[in-house]
């Protein structure tokens, strides 16, 4: 099969042919037809984010496609079944403290190598073996279907954020980093869930704007000035008590954005920590405690996440065209890296078609 491989950190993928996949007990084998291209994705490829996996590789983080073959312990799903593949892969030898990898990018931790050893290469290939139980099971009617629910994968993980956050029907949730990409599906998401509000913070006042313009008035903006006093009490005013705030942050050295934003939930509410902010968020203790504030962090999503949010697509709540995709051939890969850093804003997608 053709795949895009990257040998060391820091060299170009190559377009080559490798061998198939091979399939074990617990597997299943897929074609894949659509594969999202991660906006930071050259980032991991040349270290400026200095991931764990182990090269030569082949990298993607998850895809549609259609089952090729399945494990002699598969019961429902069959060859020629569409499915979503999801990247988040977690070891079967611990139920409670399960260590895990994104499948195709990067292991959560040392630990977490043999299994990124074993379920290593991901997406940007013609085929990929993964986990039976990480493929959800869609109903598509051809590869023009399958780019479309590409957008899914963005959607999951700000969905795992509200997810953790315990998001009610009618209640206000605040996303800071509305204006990125996994942050602007968070707005589209949390308005699905039956948000009754949602408070998009940002300073792309273009991007704001468009937010609004997309969502109506459930979706509250807010332009940030950068005085923390000021921004707190803005966003604290813009659609009354936020009870849940989820920070999706792209790897920034200040946290004060996220703080800020933390700060402006309500007393009993919950505040989601899922982004990348390096420094550290320094909330103020006697805060937390008299308020009865509730803090968590937030790796990507449960394993039933997939097929709940694409239940969500089917009942018509969130529409998954609003993400508009370029796509590009397993050959211009480079083509597709490109576009995808260049164009890594809100709603927008690039997709590899192998």
């Amino acid at each position: 099969m053709k795949a895009a491989v990257l040998d060391a950190i820091g060299s170009p993928l190559a377009v080559r042919e490798v061998p198939d996949p091979t399939i074990g007990t617990g597997d299943v084998i897929i074609d894949v037809a659509a594969a999202r291209v991660l906006p930071y994705m050259k980032e991991v490829l040349d270290g400026r984010r200095p991931y764990l996996l182990k090269t030569p590789i082949i990298p993607g983080s998850g895809g549609i496609g259609r089952i090729r073959a399945v494990g002699p312990d598969a019961t429902r799903l069959k060859p020629g079944d569409w499915v979503f593949v999801d990247s988040t892969v977690r070891a079967r030898d611990d139920a409670v403290s399960p260590d895990i990898i994104l499948q195709g990018l990067t292991a959560g931790s040392p630990e977490a190598m043999p299994l990124q050893s074993y379920f290593h290469d991901g997406s940007f290939a013609e085929r990929m073996r993964a986990p039976t139980e990480n493929v959800t099971r869609l109903d598509l009617a051809d590869r023009a279907d399958a780019i479309r629910w590409s957008g899914l994968g963005t959607c999951l993980v700000p969905y795992g954020g509200l997810l953790a956050g315990a998001l009610q029907p009618g209640e206000t949730a605040l996303v800071s980093g509305a204006t990125g990409n996994f942050g602007s599906a968070g707005v589209a998401v949390a308005l699905a869930m039956g948000a009754a509000a949602v408070v998009a913070p940002g300073r792309n006042r273009a991007a704001l704007a468009d937010l609004a313009r997309r969502f109506g008035s459930r979706v509250k903006t807010v332009a940030l000035s950068g005085d923390e006093t000021t921004d707190v009490a803005a966003m604290k005013a813009a659609a009354g008590p936020v009870d849940l705030v989820l920070d999706l942050m792209p790897p920034l050295p200040n946290a004060a954005p996220a703080r800020a934003a933390a700060l402006a939930v309500r007393p009993n509410g919950r505040v989601v920590l899922m982004g990348g902010i390096a420094g550290d968020i320094a909330l103020p203790y006697g805060w937390l405690m008299r308020h009865n504030v509730t803090v968590r962090g937030q790796w990507m999503y449960p394993r039933t996440a997939p097929a709940r949010l694409a239940a969500l697509v089917r009942a018509g709540l969130l529409d998954l065209s609003a993400f508009e995709s370029a796509v590009f051939a397993l050959d211009d890969i480079h083509a597709a890296l490109d576009h995808a850093e260049a164009h890594g804003g809100p709603f927008r997608g690039t997709v590899v078609a192998p």
